[in-house]
């Protein structure tokens, strides 16, 4: 496989710094209800309006501030992020649990200052060269991600990729 594009585009929801994957995964939603149930009452703690603004574009791009998934490791909340239509993340930082369990479950996600993106702008994320375009201007160029996570997330997580390729041989 050689070094494989990865584009996603939609318009910015946003939030803000230090969010808690409990907020969208709460505790209170998760005994006895699906999937859906939580997705729409994700974030409401935050942004009572986010899952329906999801809804209503028929998906795009999350963008929060610092600490995105910081103090959880509840892999849910990225499934529940998908039944939102959540495309990708971009946040200033991950905590890295939550960053690592977002590309095992195929969220792409990237990092970046995003002080400067307002509700509703169009972005271009090109996760293979590392740049974000915010309608349609250059805000950030970063380091690509490593071959081995475009081709987990091109596949759809490490479960499709490690299905695929058991050894690891895909260079």
């Amino acid at each position: 496989m050689s070094r494989s594009s990865l584009l996603i585009t939609g318009s910015a929801l946003l939030l803000g710094d230090d969010v808690n994957t409990d907020i969208n995964c709460s505790n209170k939603y998760l005994p006895g209800k699906d999937v859906d149930y939580v997705a729409a009452h994700a974030f409401e703690q935050l942004n009572p309006s986010i899952a329906s603004d999801f809804a209503s574009a028929g998906g795009g791009i999350l963008v929060a501030g610092a600490h995105f998934g910081i103090n959880s490791s509840r892999e849910q909340a990225v499934h529940v992020m998908r039944v939102m239509n959540v495309r990708a993340i971009v946040a200033k930082s991950f905590g890295r649990q939550f960053f690592r369990n977002a590309i095992n479950n195929g969220m792409p996600v990237f990092e970046c200052d995003t002080s400067l993106i307002q509700k509703g702008q169009s972005l271009d994320i090109d996760f293979a060269a590392g740049t974000l375009n915010v309608d349609g201007k250059l805000l950030k160029t970063s380091e690509p991600l490593p071959h081995e996570i475009l081709a987990i997330l091109s596949l759809g997580g490490l479960i499709p990729f490690l299905q695929k390729y058991p050894d690891w041989n895909f260079a």
